[in-house]
């Protein structure tokens, strides 16, 4: 079983019976949502909130009954990954780009799960390139207001094509070598005309569960202000 497996599955030791679940998106949380199908079959009654057409499809093979974010009063607890944390426990997220689903729901979550191994904590937020999310039109001009702030950019592509998310739109990836103060930088962007939003998850992990060198779970909990 590797790190992954493990921290993916131990996270879904937290839903409970009658609870509505946020399900996030990537390769790490894929085993939560394995672990929550085998739950479901055995006779766990949830509802799941997909953050992802991806994961609305996998949820769906799994059997794991699905409500929109339109259908329920709130969200009990949501389960995601992280493509990098901090001892803050704020995070980079949007790799698979679907961080736009994958913010509302973890702000309407009452306790928001990341798991995460080992390899995506790091001292200073910015190794991996921030996405940002923006509409496709005026997008150049966007991307331009964005290197404004000394950071590259480079518009994500596949198969030659602008990425586009599910809801449409496109994806910058920007580097800031070193994001020393996230919540400045989450709000600058987010005020730049065509930004949607951007992938800085700052204040919103309840929990990060990873994973020590003996390979042993590790649960690091966010200190309540």
């Amino acid at each position: 079983m590797n790190e992954k497996n493990i921290v993916g599955e131990l996270a879904a030791d937290f839903v409970k019976d009658g609870m509505v679940v946020g399900l996030g998106t990537g390769s790490t949380v894929y085993f939560t949502l394995m672990k929550l199908g085998a739950l479901v079959e055995a006779g766990l009654s949830i509802q799941g909130i997909p953050t992802s057409v991806q994961t609305a499809e996998l949820a769906k093979k799994l059997q794991i009954p699905l409500a929109s974010m339109d259908e329920v009063k709130k969200i009990d607890i949501a389960i995601d990954g992280a493509d990098e944390f901090d001892s803050n426990l704020n995070l980079i997220k949007g790799g698979g780009g679907a961080l736009v689903r994958e913010k509302i729901v973890a702000k309407a979550a009452e306790k928001f799960i990341v798991v995460a191994d080992p390899s995506k904590m790091v001292k200073t937020l910015g190794a991996f390139p921030l996405p940002v999310e923006v509409v496709p039109f005026g997008a150049v001009q966007t991307e331009n207001y964005i290197r404004e702030l000394q950071g590259k950019t480079k518009l994500r592509q596949t198969n030659g094509m602008p990425f586009q998310t599910d809801n449409g739109n496109f994806i910058i990836d920007c580097s800031f070598p070193s994001i020393i103060k996230p919540q400045e930088l989450e709000s600058i962007l987010n005020n730049i005309p065509g930004v949607v939003d951007n992938g800085l998850f700052v204040g919103m992990a309840d929990m990060v569960i990873t994973i020590d060198p003996g390979h042993k779970p590790v649960l690091l909990e966010r200190e309540k202000q």
